[in-house]
């Protein structure tokens, strides 16, 4: 099986969200989201629970655990071979907070629109 390629997605202005959010936690926090992001570059759509987890609309979940508390990476597949972060936070509840799946289904379709364009090129 080959290797996921993971991207951080670009707002049209050139912002990356996750990658702002990446660099606001502290260094072990990021050292356990480098490291689960290379569980999943490895193993893809088979990485396990507690690493990723499905929540619903073809959005996936990277979780890690920081000072800051629980961390989330949300993200989705582009063809078989590339995983697309949209947004990070840390959660503070059991469950995913509704506004941040929004923001990751709008931040996916919005880079399919963008891929679609640049096919039309």
């Amino acid at each position: 099986m080959a290797k996921i390629t993971s991207y951080y997605y670009i707002t049209e202005s050139g912002k990356s969200p996750v990658k702002e959010f990446i660099n606001s936690l502290d260094f072990k926090a990021q050292r356990k989201f480098f490291f689960v992001k290379e569980l999943l570059e490895e193993f893809g759509h088979r990485l396990p629970f507690p690493h990723a987890k499905y929540i619903g609309n073809s959005i996936f979940e990277l979780r890690f655990k920081g000072h800051e508390g629980a961390g989330r990476v949300l993200y989705f597949f582009y063809h078989e071979d590339k995983a697309i972060f949209t947004n990070g936070f840390i959660k503070k509840a059991n469950k995913t907070p509704k506004n941040e799946i929004t923001i990751a289904i709008e931040r996916r379709n919005d880079f399919l629109n963008r891929q679609k364009g640049d096919d039309k090129k």
